[in-house]
C-alpha cells in the first residue's frame, strides 16, 4: 500500500512542478504597460487561439451585458454539484481507508480486485458519463482517478503473479505499454484533452524504459525523446488540444537540454556544460519569442538560460586572468535585454553584474578607495550616454 501512496504523491509532485514552472513563467513574462504592448499581447492571444480579426470586431460591437442571468446557476444546481463531489470524495476516501486497514490481511485475488478492479469500475463510470453527457465536470477527475488506480492495480497484479521478480523495468514496460494502448483507444474514441495527455505520458514512459532496457545511455534517450516531444508540442498548437502545448513544450525542452548537459559535462566539465546548454536554452527562448505565441515560456527560457550561462561562465573564468571577461559579457548582455525586451533576462543580468562587481571588489580592492570611486564615475558616464541616446532617438 505504501508504494501506491508513493506513486500518487509522485504524480502530484510532477504535476505541481509543471504548473509551478508555468506560474513562474507567467510572473517572469513581460507585462503590458503601454498601448504598443497591449496590441502585441492581443496579437499573441489571437494567434494562440486562432481568433480572426472579424471575430474580434464582432465581439467588440456586441452590447456589454452583466451576464448574471446566463452565468448564475440555480441554488438547486449548485447543491446538486456539491453533493456529487462530496459523494465521490467520501466513496474514494472509504475505499482508501479500507485498503489501508486490511491490505496485509487480504488475499492476492482481493488485492487485485480492490486495486485493478476498482480502477476498471471507475473506467466504466467514466465511459457511462461520456455517453450520458450529463456530467461534463466529472470527466477530468474520473479520467485521472481511473488512470492512477488502474496503473497501481496493474503493478499489484504483476507483484502478486511474480512475487519474487525484481526486474522493475520489465514491470514498468508492461504496465506502461498496456496503459498507453488503452488510453490511446479511449482517445481515439472520445477525443478528450485529458486522454491525450495520459496517452503521451504512457507512450513516452514506455519508450524511455524500453530504450533503457536496450542499453542506450540515458542522456541520448533524453535528447531523442525531448526533441520529439518538443516537435509534438509545436504540432499541438494548431489542434483542438492546444491547451497541452505549453506543458508539452516545457517538458520537452527540459528533457532535451538535460540530456545535452549530461553529455557535455562528461566530455568536458560542468562549467562548459552549463555555458553551452544555457546558450541553447536562450536560443530556444528566442525562437519561441519569434513565434509570438508563448510569452510565458519565453520569459522562463531567458531566465533559466541566462542563469546557466552566467554560472557556467563564472566557473570557467574564476581565478584566471580572464575574470574581467565576465563583466564584459554581462555588460554586452544589457544590449540584448534592450533588443529582446525581456525583463527576466534583464533581472538576471543585473544580478550577475552586481554580484561580480561585489566579488571582484572584495577579491582585489578590499581596502582601496579608487575602485568604488571609479565605479561611480563610470555609472555617471553611462547615465549620461543613455540620456543622450534617448534624446537622439526621439529626434530620429
Amino acid at each position: 500500500m505504501m508504494w501506491l501512496l508513493a506513486l500518487i504523491v509522485l504524480f502530484v509532485l510532477i504535476g505541481g512542478g509543471v504548473w509551478a514552472w508555468l506560474l513562474m513563467a507567467g510572473v517572469l513574462s513581460a507585462g503590458v504597460t503601454d498601448k504598443p504592448g497591449a496590441l502585441k499581447s492581443i496579437t499573441q492571444l489571437m494567434r494562440s487561439y486562432d481568433i480572426a480579426p472579424a471575430e474580434v470586431e464582432v465581439a467588440f460591437h456586441e452590447p456589454i451585458t452583466s451576464g448574471v442571468v446566463s452565468a448564475e446557476r440555480s441554488k438547486g444546481g449548485m447543491a446538486k454539484t456539491l453533493f456529487i463531489y462530496l459523494g465521490v470524495i467520501f466513496i474514494l476516501g472509504g475505499i482508501s481507508a479500507y485498503i489501508g486497514m486490511f491490505w496485509e490481511s487480504m488475499g492476492s485475488a482481493m488485492r487485485v480486485f480492490v486495486s485493478l478492479g476498482v480502477g476498471y469500475v471507475l473506467l466504466i463510470v467514466l465511459v457511462s458519463a461520456l455517453h450520458e453527457k450529463k456530467y461534463p465536470k466529472l470527466i477530468s477527475p474520473l479520467t485521472l482517478a481511473s488512470v492512477f488506480v488502474m496503473t497501481g492495480g496493474w503493478f499489484v497484479l504483476i507483484h502478486e503473479v511474480f512475487p519474487q521478480g525484481d526486474n522493475w523495468r520489465t514491470a514498468v514496460l508492461a504496465v506502461f505499454g498496456v496503459m498507453a494502448l488503452q488510453q490511446g483507444v479511449l482517445f481515439g474514441k472520445y477525443r478528450l484533452t485529458g486522454m491525450l495527455f495520459t496517452t503521451l505520458f504512457f507512450v513516452y514512459g514506455f519508450m524511455q524504459v524500453g530504450f533503457d532496457l536496450l542499453g542506450i545511455p540515458i542522456a541520448y534517450i533524453a535528447i531523442a525523446l525531448g526533441a520529439s516531444l518538443f516537435l509534438v508540442g509545436h504540432a499541438l498548437r494548431d489542434t483542438p488540444y492546444r491547451l497541452l502545448t505549453e506543458p508539452v513544450l516545457l517538458i520537452g525542452v527540459c528533457w532535451l537540454h538535460g540530456g545535452l548537459f549530461d553529455r557535455i559535462a562528461m566530455l568536458t566539465s560542468a562549467g562548459w556544460a552549463s555555458l553551452v546548454v544555457g546558450i541553447c536554452v536562450i536560443l530556444t527562448a528566442y525562437g519561441l519569442q519569434k513565434s509570438e505565441r508563448y510569452s510565458r515560456l519565453t520569459g522562463l527560457g531567458y531566465f533559466m538560460g541566462s542563469i546557466m550561462v552566467y554560472s557556467g561562465l563564472f566557473d570557467l573564468v574564476h581565478n584566471t586572468s580572464l575574470e574581467l571577461l565576465y563583466l564584459a559579457v554581462t555588460a554586452s548582455m544589457l544590449y540584448a535585454c534592450v533588443v529582446l525586451q525581456s525583463r527576466a533576462l534583464l533581472f538576471t543580468t543585473v544580478v550577475a553584474m552586481l554580484g561580480f562587481i561585489g566579488f571582484y571588489t572584495a577579491q582585489h580592492f578590499a581596502h582601496s578607495l579608487g575602485w568604488p570611486v571609479t565605479l561611480v564615475l563610470l555609472g555617471i558616464v553611462f547615465l549620461g550616454v543613455g540620456t543622450i541616446a534617448i534624446k537622439v532617438r526621439s529626434q530620429i
